[in-house]
């Protein structure tokens, strides 16, 4: 374990800032960008994963294990709104015969 730990010491903490940064840059322009339901449904988990990278980065570079067992209930939690997600955009499906968000105005009527 202690291995494992000096290896991840050995990348600095900024190279995991700025690749969280990047991640979660995407996934923003993805949600704001595109039309397509799943694709922003995938935009906003690439989100969340940018800031679980970075809660376990700081975690790891504090000693601090806590960080990482806030990331794995993340993770637990995006698990059930994948399942729920993914629901949500079958039954749009269903009823428009469209998975794109414009479509989903005609839904309020």
């Amino acid at each position: 374990m202690e291995n494992l730990t000096h290896t991840l010491l050995a990348v600095p903490l900024n190279h995991y800032i700025i690749l969280s940064t990047i991640i979660f840059s995407i996934g923003v322009m993805g949600v704001l960008v595109r039309r397509n339901a799943i694709v922003i449904f995938m935009s906003v988990e690439l989100m969340l994963n940018a800031v679980n990278l970075l809660l376990a980065a700081f975690s790891v570079y504090n000693g601090d294990a806590s960080g990482q067992v806030f990331v794995f209930f993340i993770m637990a939690l995006a698990a059930a709104e994948v399942a729920v997600g993914l629901a949500i955009i079958v039954m749009i499906y269903r009823n428009t015969n469209s998975i794109d968000i414009n479509v989903l105005n005609r839904l309020k009527w």
